[in-house]
């Protein structure tokens, strides 16, 4: 992010999509409500050429309080069951992506909370201050090119109002301090 003159800040989108933040997503713990970690199982070889390959991948779920562990093993593809990935193991479910839950176990986000009669939320820090990144700047530049994909272009509009900047960029500071 670049100062303006005048004091406002000029910030460019990168061009990232949500996904690219999914290799980590903290959650809630489900046994004791504590901060816990979703991610792509260890003892997965990650030789993916593409992002699908280890968004499918299987997952666990860690949680350092209490030490629940639990597994995420990817879904055969049906009809009506979202975008399909073909691999040598056959045709996989692709999680969705998007909203306050996470894609994998469907356990609360650990960094949410109520911000303009809404939620907001983040898969973890560096979701995080992509967002806050966004909210603070006066003058926001579309990635080059240009499309509708980006992360950034997808927020919803009370994200990305003026009038909301003040009350966002709050609820992303205590987000921020509970990271």
């Amino acid at each position: 992010m670049e100062a303006e003159p005048g004091g406002g800040r000029r910030f460019r989108d990168p061009g990232v999509r949500l996904w690219h933040f999914a290799r980590e997503i903290l959650v809630r713990c489900p046994r004791c409500d504590a901060r816990a970690l979703v991610a792509v199982h260890p003892g997965h070889r990650d030789g993916h050429t593409y992002a699908v390959g280890w968004l499918t991948a299987p997952h666990r779920l860690t949680c350092p309080a209490c030490g629940h562990v639990a597994a995420w093993t990817p879904q055969r593809w049906r009809v009506g069951a979202g975008d399909a990935y073909f691999t040598p193991r056959g045709v996989l479910a692709v999680p969705a992506f998007g909203g306050a839950d996470d894609p994998y176990f469907g356990l609360p986000l650990w960094l949410r909370r109520s911000c303009c009669g809404r939620v907001l939320w983040a898969y973890n820090a560096a979701h995080l201050e992509l967002l806050e990144a966004y909210a603070a700047a006066t003058l926001r530049e579309r990635p080059r090119p240009a499309g509708s994909q980006s992360m950034l272009e997808r927020l919803p509009a009370w994200m990305k109002s003026a009038g909301n900047r003040a009350e966002v960029l709050a609820a992303i500071r205590a987000l921020r301090d509970a990271a």
